[in-house]
């Protein structure tokens, strides 16, 4: 009898930055390391061939999305990436940048046959910009509340066929990060150790989107400002990757 193929996760954490050009870059990412090893033991634990690096640059981000080429899947391909970032793109360890379209595209059909059918599910702890999230108090019955600014932000990059996409905040703002680990990945944790994983793709994202949205809010001199998830699907059927 024919051994079933593993799904495969590729998890990138960076948590050390240091600039080739002098420039100033962030401290440590604290907490970004002990949540990258319960996302690994979790998803593992799930039946996922798990591959976790850590502090990788730029070039080494986009080698190892070009390496899947090579690699047997099975029915999913999960990947997170946790690191700096601005609105479309993370930052490698040597702070330079990686857009994300250019990762997608390394898995498009054209260039990653392998890859073709298959599910791919991104999960991005990143800043997507500088905003904070105050939030919102929403009263029963007060009728639809005006939004405070005009969406300024879209997406300039498009995806592959069977994909998805799904970013700890909205374009344009803040993502926190904390020594406890992240608001977004945290919450992302609690879904696939509970039976809320054996839902299908898009209710457990939007049960993710919930979590945060409104039981997370951040600490210190950020005290108070909130998160909202969102993701992006072209996904034609439901799927259940995280059912194991």
């Amino acid at each position: 009898m024919a051994q079933v193929r593993r799904s495969r996760a590729l998890v990138v954490v960076n948590t050390h930055f240091q600039s080739n050009h002098g420039d100033e870059v962030p401290g440590i990412r604290s907490g970004a390391k002990p949540e990258a090893k319960k996302l690994f033991k979790v998803l593992s634990r799930l039946n996922y061939a798990v591959e976790l690096v850590h502090n990788k640059t730029a070039k080494e981000i986009e080698d190892l999305y070009r390496q899947e080429r090579c690699h047997q899947h099975g029915e999913f391909f999960v990947s997170i990436i946790s690191s700096h970032g601005e609105d479309g793109v993370i930052f490698g360890c040597d702070w330079e940048p990686v857009k994300l379209s250019r990762l997608f595209r390394i898995l498009s059909s054209e260039k990653c046959p392998a890859l073709r059918k298959i599910p791919k599910i991104f999960f991005i702890q990143a800043c997507r910009g500088k905003a904070l999230d105050q939030g919102v108090f929403v009263e029963a019955d007060s009728g639809d509340p005006k939004p405070e600014r005009d969406p300024e932000y879209l997406l300039d990059f498009s995806i592959p066929p069977q994909t998805v996409v799904t970013f700890a905040c909205s374009p344009g703002y803040a993502a926190f990060l904390n020594p406890s680990g992240s608001m977004f990945l945290q919450a992302l944790l609690k879904v696939l150790e509970g039976e809320e994983r054996h839902l299908d793709l898009i209710r457990l994202l939007t049960r993710v989107n919930g979590k945060v949205a409104f039981h997370c809010q951040a600490r210190g001199i950020f005290q108070g400002c909130k998160q909202m998830p969102c993701f992006i699907t072209n996904l034609q059927e439901e799927v259940f990757p995280f059912s194991a």
